[in-house]
């Protein structure tokens, strides 16, 4: 469960998003505060992965009181929620190290698709392995193959017989065995074989012989 810390000036505005916020899966409100100061001791007690933070706060400035919360909770996240539309105050923020701002008014699904994104991302990645994947890193930073367009001159078509191929080969293919396959240049099918390859989806095998090593591709898990 996500443990979310609200910080907000307007007591009813944080009511609000708390119901937001209750009614997505896999989050937890664990509390509110109003001013600077106080979020500050909140964070410090009660230790949230998330907060959300408003920018105009009585006694400082949100974005300056981003660090001041680090320094009580290291691995606090930090969604910007604010009414600031000011873009070197949207730069400051992102300099800053947050995972969205979303600026007011927002309706419920607004704050949601945000939220989730976020469970989604930055708590789906794989704390069991040494290392991430090109594909993890394109999910923290919102770049999955939906939002990600293909390299030039490529099309979903054929993208999918590229995988249909892949799927159906009892092993690994070189480029130049899948675009006989397809009916493709080799140079087309590597082109589909490296996007798939930096996505994570393919793993790479290096067949040595004479001559360069020839790069072959298999489905990961195959």
């Amino acid at each position: 469960m996500i443990k979310v810390l609200i910080v907000d000036d307007d007591f009813m505005v944080a009511k609000v998003h708390a119901g937001f916020i209750q009614r997505t899966p896999g989050f937890r409100v664990v509390g509110a505060a109003h001013t600077g100061a106080q979020a500050v001791v909140e964070t410090e007690r009660l230790q949230p992965d998330l907060v959300l933070l408003d920018i105009h706060l009585p006694d400082i400035n949100g974005l300056d009181l981003m660090q001041k919360l680090r320094d009580v909770a290291p691995e606090l996240d930090v969604l910007v929620i604010s009414a600031a539309r000011e873009v070197e105050t949207v730069r400051k923020a992102l300099r800053g190290g947050i995972v969205h701002y979303l600026i007011k008014p927002f309706s419920q699904t607004d704050l949601q698709e945000r939220l989730e994104h976020y469970r989604n991302a930055y708590h789906g990645l794989d704390s069991s392995k040494d290392v991430a994947e090109q594909s993890d890193v394109n999910r923290v930073f919102g770049l999955d193959r939906s939002d990600r367009p293909l390299p030039k001159g490529c099309s979903v078509e054929t993208l999918k017989l590229v995988e249909a191929a892949l799927g159906a080969s009892p092993g690994d293919l070189s480029a130049a065995e899948l675009a006989e396959q397809l009916g493709t240049s080799r140079v087309s099918a590597r082109r589909y074989l490296e996007y798939l390859h930096d996505e994570g989806t393919l793993e790479v095998r290096l067949k040595y012989g004479v001559g360069r090593p020839e790069r072959r591709y298999v489905l990961k898990g195959q």
